[in-house]
């Protein structure tokens, strides 16, 4: 008798018919790139030519240009790109792991009338700075007014949001379209003196990308059982050597995962970049843009950086796959 759970030879071929397809839908578009990385002006446009020794003759000529001319400007951008990146994933890895632990340990009652009374005075503090005000004076001004209307107006609201609620308004701040607050944040740098520089974007990517961080770590975290952390407690472990000794060790795989999405999305930042950064602070995906608006017809020269710019994410998604596999799993069948 066949086992009913057992897929049959038929059913086996085409789950792999529909497999290979799928591979292809998604692969031919990096093998395009590829190719056309290898091929001479001529080759591209009297193509289409797809096979290598077959269809034309492989030509380092776009490689050389590219590391040879452009060298200056594309390892500037690359260096720009790689430091960014990994330094905004790692801080918002960091913020979001301790405030997602927070979550899901920790209960937390605000009142409706301190959040409101704290995005007033941000509110007000913000305009202030654009309507002339030194920053500094802006700052303490609504912090002043912020612990005024605290204790006073703020205790009449009673209400209060718990985790759950905490939790959404985090990640409602990623759902909001990047565009209604690029040039606020554009602005505020304009009044620090840091447009064009990395510590700009570091910021801008830690905030925009720290809600999926504590979305994600908080799941992970919801996984991670209590039992072996009150243990700990009872033999005299501290809070924070919990944290670090037991809690993030046992959820290794759902860092690293949430670490790998974040970085992906700072490498391929494209928005808040091309708002904050010129020349200084110029990454790939700028250098991308500005090739396809001076060269738009040279495809060659394009197809060669934008494989320096995505293959060291291929790879680490390569080397870590074993780590993201668990992660994904991990927070899909939390609870």
């Amino acid at each position: 008798m066949r086992n009913p759970l057992k897929p049959s030879p038929l059913q086996v071929a085409f789950t792999y018919a529909v497999l290979v397809i799928a591979a292809i839908v998604v692969l031919f578009p990096l093998y395009w790139v590829a190719v056309t990385s290898l091929k001479l002006p001529i080759d591209v446009f009297n193509g289409p030519f797809y096979l290598p020794f077959v269809d034309f003759k492989p030509s380092p000529h776009a490689w050389q240009y590219v590391f040879g001319v452009l060298g200056p400007d594309v390892k500037r951008a690359y260096l720009n790109t790689a430091s960014v990146a990994l330094a905004s994933a790692a801080i918002t890895l960091f913020l979001g792991a301790f405030a997602a632990y927070g979550l899901t340990r920790f209960e937390y009652r605000p009142r409706v009338g301190a959040i409101v009374a704290f995005i007033g005075c941000l509110v007000l503090g913000v305009v202030l700075s654009v309507l002339g005000t030194p920053v500094g004076v802006a700052v303490a001004v609504a912090l002043a007014l912020f612990f005024l209307v605290l204790q006073t107006l703020g205790r009449r609201f009673k209400r209060s949001l718990g985790n759950q609620d905490v939790a959404f308004w985090m990640i409602s701040n990623r759902i909001l379209p990047p565009v209604v607050v690029v040039i606020p944040i554009y602005l505020l740098f304009q009044q620090l003196g840091l447009l064009d520089t990395r510590t700009a974007l570091i910021a801008s990517y830690t905030a925009v990308n720290l809600p999926i961080a504590v979305w994600l770590m908080r799941d992970y975290f919801m996984g991670v059982p209590q039992d072996v952390e009150e243990s700990a407690q009872i033999d005299g472990a501290s809070r924070y050597r919990i944290f670090f000794s037991i809690v993030l060790p046992l959820a290794a795989p759902g860092l690293v995962a949430t670490f790998l999405l974040v970085l992906v999305f700072a490498w391929n930042e494209y928005l808040v970049a091309l708002f904050l950064s010129k020349a200084n602070a110029q990454t790939m995906p700028l250098l991308v843009s500005a090739m396809s608006g001076t060269r738009g017809t040279e495809w060659w020269y394009m197809s060669v950086v934008i494989l320096i710019m995505i293959l060291p994410v291929v790879v680490m998604a390569i080397i870590l796959e074993r780590y993201i596999e668990r992660g994904l799993i991990v927070g899909a069948v939390k609870g």
